[in-house]
């Protein structure tokens, strides 16, 4: 693959460690393995290869398959999440989070400044935060295949809304006029940055666009 295609791909994350999965996405395999969320939509994810859709290591892997392909890819935490960091762990007094009126116990995740961060410890009226991703410092293996291809300008902008926005062509719909695209969103409401985020995607990566249009329809 290239920079810039579009795939939709699958795969099973692996903590190297313990082989604990922390990310499948295929329903089946999650049921057998005992990490099924109901809550969770299972199915191939798209990607744009080198867009930065999935972590480095995983994207570099990509770059060196062809679809169809099935490979086992060990990542180190340098190319995935990164290393702990001692300074992402901050000590915090309880009665900031009592102002908010939270409640705070030993391993609720919290959120500061738009940061999400995980309690390891209650002291003295100190609240201690790990503020690290929760897989860094982790090796990862990932078993991943490239499914398909995408190279209609109408299913490139679907893979953009389904990663974006978990949308397909139930709930969207998308026209293509020349260089223009109108997305008509049904029934739901789209925050601004996540609107930004498409229309910067579909700027970036399909060159044959340059104006999007974005309505939202109700029904009763």
């Amino acid at each position: 693959m290239q920079k810039g295609d579009f795939v939709y791909i699958s795969y099973v994350g692996r903590i190297k460690e313990s082989g604990e999965i922390f990310d499948v996405t295929s329903e089946e395999i999650a049921k057998k393995e005992g990490v099924y969320n109901p809550q969770i939509k299972y199915g191939d994810v798209p990607v744009i290869v080198g867009a930065g859709f999935v972590i480095p290591g995983l994207d570099e892997a990509l770059e060196r398959m062809n679809v169809g392909e099935k490979k086992v890819v060990e990542i180190e935490p340098n190319k995935a999440f990164g290393e702990r960091r001692e300074d992402l762990i901050k000590l915090i007094p309880e009665v900031e989070f009592k102002k908010r009126n939270i409640d705070v116990k030993v391993g609720d995740f919290v959120s500061v400044n738009g940061v999400t961060g995980r309690v390891l410890s209650i002291n003295s009226g100190r609240v201690k935060v790990d503020f690290n991703h929760p897989l860094a410092g982790k090796t990862l293996i990932y078993e991943v295949e490239i499914k398909k291809q995408i190279t209609d300008i109408k299913e490139k902008i679907y893979a953009i809304l389904k990663y974006f926005l978990n949308l397909d062509e139930n709930t969207a719909n998308v026209k293509i006029e020349g260089s223009t695209v109108e997305i008509e969103v049904r029934n739901l409401q789209i925050a601004p940055k996540a609107k930004e985020s498409v229309i910067r995607t579909i700027f970036e990566w399909i060159k044959e666009i340059n104006k999007v249009k974005f309505s939202e329809t109700y029904e009763k």
